[in-house]
């Protein structure tokens, strides 16, 4: 009698009521460590190798949806919270429905929480570039992030260490965007890397750099790039960001050399109010590959990110939305992230 009771009530009752939604998962900006479980360490019984990050997961986000992930390397005296907060990036996150990881740098490895791009282990590919990329498969693993779009953004020493992170482990990004940074492997030493920055690179040390690339480059692929500096940037000389594209294209003709020579496209000026820049595109075999925007007037800041922020400028052009712009669009061939750990 009670199970006809509930049965009548389930048809006449409960199928006439109108379905509630479930709620919406909220998004998330979670802090965690990483831990390289199975590093070597010189001590025995030293610590292992970790990283500190945080991780914004859109809201709705479920289990079943596969995501794009923006990592994104902050500057020196900068943590996550103050890039996120500065860049915006998470605003434009939620409503573009993607991922954002924000490796943090600690005081313990460098007291101005620089990314260490000048360091003979990370130039190889290991050391803090290899710590980057482990947390980067780890992440990509256990969010269910679609491994075709994984894109790479820095700032500053950032930019550099995103520079050496697209050389030596360029099968786990889409994509790459540099801002106010530095080419890869010209600079060893602390001393030889604020010369670059002051600077530029040596004739010496691009020598050096070419070399290091062709090395890098027997495995690897080109990441498409796209990059931004300020043209009244005293802290890391403008003339980096035209070495960095000399330094991409060679890259690009010498792991497809059937491919040809990247071509740039006539220098555009763009002015739509802040600050006018001036953008160049570079094309190889018709695909669009690289770009380079000079941003007049401006500092060593994000150009158009929120200025309560250091290393904020708030007068446009809006780095993040042109950096998104350029990054979404390319996607890699998909093959397994976990298989993914260097050149």
């Amino acid at each position: 009698m009670l199970n006809l009771l509930r049965h009548w009530f389930k048809k006449k009752i409960v199928a006439r009521l109108p379905a509630i939604p479930r709620p919406r998962a909220r998004s998330r900006f979670v802090a965690a460590r990483f831990t390289e479980l199975h590093a070597e360490t010189l001590v025995k019984r030293g610590p292992r190798p970790a990283l500190d990050y945080r991780l914004y997961m859109p809201s709705g986000s479920l289990r079943r949806h596969s995501l794009p992930l923006i990592v994104m390397l902050h500057g020196c005296k900068q943590d996550p919270l103050s890039f996120a907060e500065g860049t915006r990036m998470n605003k434009w996150a939620e409503d573009g429905r993607y991922a954002v990881l924000y490796p943090e740098q600690s005081t313990r490895s460098n007291p101005m929480r620089c990314w260490n791009w000048f360091e003979p282990a990370s130039i190889a590919g290991h050391g803090e570039a290899a710590l980057i990329a482990r947390l980067i498969n780890q992440i990509a693993r256990r969010r269910r992030i679609d491994p075709r779009r994984v894109y790479l953004v820095g700032m500053s020493a950032g930019g550099a260490m995103a520079c050496l992170l697209a050389a030596r482990h360029s099968r786990l990004f889409a994509a790459c965007a540099i801002h106010s940074g530095v080419m890869y492997g010209v600079a060893s030493s602390p001393m030889q890397a604020v010369s670059v920055m002051q600077s530029g690179p040596s004739p010496a040390s691009i020598d050096t750099a070419r070399r290091l690339l062709r090395e890098a480059g027997e495995s690897g692929v080109a990441v498409p790039t796209l990059v931004i500096h300020g043209d009244r940037d005293t802290t890391v000389n403008p003339v980096n960001a035209d070495q960095i594209i000399a330094q991409l294209k060679e890259r690009a003709e010498f792991i497809d050399p059937s491919a040809g020579a990247l071509l740039g496209s006539g220098e555009r000026f763009i002015d739509h109010g802040g600050h006018a820049y001036r953008q160049q595109d570079y094309t190889q075999q018709g695909r669009f590959v690289m770009r380079k925007i000079l941003v007049q007037r401006l500092g060593h800041a994000w150009s158009g990110g929120d200025s309560r922020y250091e290393f904020n400028d708030a007068d446009g052009p809006d780095a993040t939305q042109l950096i998104l712009d350029f990054l979404l669009p390319h996607q890699r061939e998909a093959r397994p992230v976990a298989a993914v750990a260097s050149n």
